[in-house]
């Protein structure tokens, strides 16, 4: 017996759909930022951190970002090397730390977010308003599920 043949076989071709849909557009969103040295999650980080004023605790980015502790560090050292944000200690609780979106780093963000919002609009072009609402729920519903990063 096989695995799909074990459980549910239309949750594993759901699955396995989702893995291929989701590899293609990471791809196809990912080209213009890897030309800048830049990752999807690095990405990211600018632009949480833009449309949050500039500025956010490093707890509260990992929320919003739905990713680990080391995840985060990892990811903001790395464009804190780069000079796109500075990190530094909150003076009320010296264990916390806030991370500030640099002027490097809004430059960046102010130059590729256009890109990159016709790049996501291309990606989802093939469906129509129905079915980008559709997927929005199911994926909504999915993550609903899933259980809090914590490491």
């Amino acid at each position: 017996m096989t695995l799909t043949q074990s459980g549910d076989p239309l949750a594993h071709d759901a699955l396995e759909s989702l893995l291929l849909a989701e590899a293609s557009v990471r791809r196809r969103l990912a080209t213009d930022l890897e030309r800048e040295g830049l990752s999807s999650s690095g990405f990211s980080v600018l632009m949480v951190l833009s449309s949050s004023g500039g500025e956010l605790e490093l707890r509260g980015l990992r929320a919003r970002l739905r990713t680990s502790k080391a995840n985060a560090t990892e990811v903001v050292t790395t464009l804190e090397t780069r000079g796109m944000v500075q990190r530094f200690r909150l003076p009320h609780d010296r264990r916390a730390a806030s991370v500030r979106l640099t002027v490097q780093g809004r430059e960046l963000v102010d130059r590729l977010a256009p890109e990159h919002t016709q790049r996501v609009t291309d990606a989802f072009a093939m469906l129509d308003a129905a079915e980008k609402r559709m997927l929005a729920d199911i994926c909504r519903k999915l993550a609903a599920d899933a259980v809090p990063v914590t490491a």
